[in-house]
């Protein structure tokens, strides 16, 4: 398709602004970091918007797709983080996992039709898939929060700071995975004329959102080994994993699954 051959020029620009934002946050200019980070993120949700406008649907349908969301998102993330505490690093290592998905995009251009199955033609499937999209980045970054919390800085206890925004990415991305589910009850209502039919994709749905309500409860309770915390959110990022990409590979959804995502 046409329109995948400009993703190029929007993904070299966006990156460049994200670059810029990572290096200038480093160098204390917290107005330009944020003004050339949004700047980003604007160029990025531009081709998103075009290509949606392009195909006629939204660009949901295949595992690439959702990586555009995915590289959106983490950026967007870090600038929040970034933003509210000051934390130069997380901004930093957004821009290069976004990178990362973004030349994966790249080296594995997609053909991008405009055909959907009836039953993504819903309402809410947008929604459902975007809410779900910003959890994972959420939670992304949590994860992240998490490796360099146990591998990085292990010489020394993380700060309050460290744990107010770790616990705070875990709150809200949780609160956006009880939504996505939310949604998409309501979606397969629509379609599927049940709520809920345990589909190998709702399955671990639901075991990851009650895995992340463990890091939760665990955390309020204010348990001495902190350590253990932080595997706990390492072993919930893997169980994520499988509700994004990993459910495509699994035996019990070939075939049978409504979530598995078109591969090309």
């Amino acid at each position: 398709m046409q329109i995948w051959n400009l993703f190029i020029f929007f993904a070299l620009a966006a990156i460049l602004f994200w670059a810029f934002g990572a290096f200038f946050s480093w160098k204390g200019k917290k107005a330009v970091a944020i003004g050339t980070t949004v700047a980003g993120l604007v160029v990025f949700l531009s081709y998103i918007i075009v290509l949606w406008t392009a195909l006629d649907r939204p660009p949901m349908r295949t595992m690439g797709e959702t990586r555009l969301w995915y590289s959106l998102f983490l950026p967007l993330m870090g600038l929040i983080v970034y933003s509210r505490w000051n934390y130069k690093w997380l901004l930093s290592f957004s821009t290069v996992l976004a990178t990362v998905f973004v030349t994966i995009n790249l080296l594995k251009p997609e053909i991008h039709s405009k055909t959907m199955m009836p039953a993504l033609q819903s309402p809410w499937f947008a929604p459902h898939v975007i809410i779900y999209m910003i959890a994972y980045a959420l939670l992304g970054a949590a994860f992240v929060m998490a490796v360099y919390l146990l591998f990085f800085h292990h010489h020394e206890a993380p700060s309050d700071k460290e744990w107010t925004i770790t616990d705070n990415l875990v709150y809200v991305g949780w609160a956006f995975l009880t939504l996505g589910m939310l949604s998409g009850a309501l979606w397969a209502k629509m379609a599927w004329g049940n709520y809920w039919a345990w589909d190998p994709k709702e399955t671990w749905a639901a075991a990851t959102w009650l895995a992340y309500l463990v890091y939760i409860h665990y955390r309020l309770r204010r348990q001495s080994d902190m350590r253990f915390a932080l595997w706990v959110l390492i072993v919930n990022f893997a169980l994520l994993q499988m509700c994004w990409w990993g459910i495509n590979y699994l035996p019990s959804a070939q075939g049978t699954s409504v979530h598995t995502y078109y591969m090309n």
